[in-house]
């Protein structure tokens, strides 16, 4: 691709000398005004400066041998992170079951946390649940690890003891300890505490005195995991492509993002998938999203205007997904708002359209606000969190969840395209936020 600017005295004739030059098939990326340099410039008119992109041929049509090798090689690459996370896997299960027998011999350390969390994974109803026989095996290593963590906790500020019972007796003040660890476990991993006390107090009606800690802890678990829901994901259109919209702050990975869900779409799932981007502020985000496209062997193209997005939809109407990469912009910057929401909503009458907002797990929650409330006044979204290998904290993404009512979708942890994504998991989640760990 030939990127290069060219001036004139307006934005006609900057344009006709940029068509002089390299042809009629040049796209405008970006118009500004500018001022000739030195003495000259203060007493002349500024100029008008066109920044022009023009697509080479042997860009426009890769050679078919070599688009299909990188497609193979994404395949196999997928293929081979798949086998040795499945071997991961069945080696993390052999090893727990052999080292139950030793936890319950030996004096139990943190590691105790990871083999209680294990034993919950999926437990999703509404009311408190009867332990698993494996949770109640190892009843005696929670306690000892509540004996020792408790130690610690009678100085910290947790949720008024009003509040978690009004019962005096010695099972009651156990209870209102394990809760107040809870609470402290969720605050410490940034849940909000608003919500953290929330879940506590909500919990706290269902128990009874003298109910053990691994049924409270049960009972807790089931309900942050109900709070979250299930993830949801992009899903084909009833008829016709489904236009997809991914919104967001700059430096949130979004053009990352689209690239791997777009190649997890191609390689695994067999769709036709065309790539659109708006981000004409970045060329940098236009040539990436363009490198992508070529190697998933997929349409890619620059569009201006919203109307663009509608002939899109037309010339690939036979296609399964098209994806937009929005301008990522400043949420406090009101012409750019607009300019994003006349995007999203383009096309409402005439194809199935879904929103995501990119957000960064290492966003503070205040600022996560302000930008959630922003986007939320354009339009309903679904959330992608990114860089959540760049955090030990995920409070955040329950925080978010309660706040908006919106639908956790993707998350990411690093930047290899296509693996390092994979759809939201509550369970994973609340286990490390609970102090359970992956």
């Amino acid at each position: 691709m030939v990127i290069k600017k060219f001036q004139g005295k307006t934005e006609a004739e900057a344009t006709e000398n940029a068509k002089k030059e390299l042809g009629n098939a040049v796209v405008i990326m970006n118009v500004r005004n500018v001022k000739k340099k030195g003495l000259a410039g203060i007493f002349s008119s500024p100029l008008v400066e066109v920044t022009v992109a023009l697509e080479e041929e042997n860009e426009k049509q890769p050679a078919k041998a070599p688009a299909m090798t990188a497609l193979e090689q994404l395949a196999a690459r997928q293929k081979e992170i798949n086998e040795k996370r499945a071997a991961q896997a069945i080696s993390s299960v052999s090893a727990t079951a052999a080292s139950a027998t030793v936890n319950r011999e030996t004096t139990p350390n943190a590691s105790a946390q990871n083999d209680i969390f294990g034993g919950l994974t999926g437990i999703v109803d509404d009311t408190p649940a009867k332990p698993r026989a494996d949770v109640i095996e190892k009843l005696d290593s929670l306690e000892t690890l509540l004996k020792n963590r408790l130690e610690g906790t009678d100085d910290k500020q947790g949720p008024d003891a009003g509040a978690l019972s009004d019962d005096k007796d010695e099972d009651s003040g156990e209870q209102m300890r394990f809760t107040k660890l809870l609470y402290n476990m969720m605050v410490d991993n940034e849940v909000h505490e608003k919500y953290a006390g929330a879940i506590i107090e909500e919990a706290e009606k269902t128990n009874k005195p003298g109910m053990p800690f691994d049924y409270m802890l049960t009972n807790i678990y089931q309900k942050m995991i109900l709070k979250f829901g299930n993830p949801t994901v992009i899903t084909p259109a009833t008829r016709g492509p489904k236009v997809v919209y991914f919104v967001g702050p700059t430096g949130v990975g979004k053009t990352t993002t689209i690239a791997k869900i777009a190649s997890k779409l191609c390689v695994e799932e067999k769709k036709k998938v065309a790539l659109l981007t708006a981000d004409t502020y970045r060329i940098a985000a236009a040539e990436q999203l363009h490198t992508y496209a070529n190697i998933l062997e997929v349409p890619f193209r620059i569009i201006y205007s919203p109307s663009e997005v509608e002939q899109a939809i037309e010339d690939y109407h036979d296609y399964d997904y098209i994806l937009v990469d929005t301008a990522g912009h400043s949420h406090h910057n009101e012409e750019q708002r607009a300019n994003t929401s006349l995007m999203v909503h383009a096309v409402d009458e005439v194809a199935e359209c879904e929103v995501y907002l990119v957000l960064s797990a290492t966003t503070k929650y205040r600022d996560l606000i302000s930008i959630a409330d922003t986007y939320k006044e354009m339009t309903d979204y679904k959330i992608i969190f990114t860089k959540l290998d760049e955090t030990t904290a995920l409070g955040n993404l329950l925080n978010l969840r309660l706040y908006t009512g919106s639908e956790l979708s993707y998350v990411t942890y690093g930047q290899n395209v296509p693996d390092d994504i994979d759809r939201f998991n509550p369970q994973t989640t609340v286990k490390s936020i609970l102090g359970g760990g992956e």
